[in-house]
């Protein structure tokens, strides 16, 4: 099949969402308010936060499309875990042992990532011990800026749910 390249490619409704478990760092998060607008991707909170959802540095990185953001805030841990119910939920996680290549990724997938200095919470990680993913790096390396990693994680999504083979 004869590709168009005469417009710009543009992603079709999806039902993904990507979750941020006690994010710290401002801009961090709003450069994933961002992604999440620009991919058309439903953007979870789970407090508690390490800053304001009003805070300055949060708006200025997520600029201009912070007001068309699809935004829900849970209280808890506990209320997260409701919300997503028998959902298929991924951990990435830099303690994981399991490649990001090797997961099959499907329609309404909850992408869970953790905060930039504890990472995922152990009870969390304990709860979902099949659904542990790590995004490969170079031999010895730590991890990846938070932002970074969720950017990695939700275009590996959609390039397996939203693109016809």
């Amino acid at each position: 099949m004869q590709q168009d390249h005469s417009r710009p490619p543009c992603l079709p409704p999806h039902r993904l969402k990507v979750v941020l478990v006690h994010p710290q760092i401002a801009p961090n998060t709003g450069n994933i308010a961002r992604l999440c607008v620009a991919t058309g991707t439903e953007l979870h909170l789970v407090r508690p936060l390490g800053f304001v959802l009003t805070d300055r540095q949060l708006r200025r990185s997520a600029m201009d499309y912070w007001p068309r953001l699809k935004l829900v805030v849970h209280d808890d841990m506990d209320r997260f875990i409701e919300a997503a119910g028998d959902g298929p939920v991924w951990l990435l996680s830099s303690k994981a042992t399991r490649s990001l290549w090797d997961a099959k990724f499907g329609e309404g997938d909850w992408l869970v990532f953790g905060n930039e200095t504890g990472g995922l919470p152990e009870a969390l990680l304990r709860r979902y011990p099949d659904r542990r993913l790590r995004i490969p790096q170079a031999q010895g390396e730590r991890c990846l800026n938070l932002s970074t990693a969720a950017g990695i994680g939700l275009y590996e999504a959609l390039r397996q749910t939203c693109v016809p083979t």
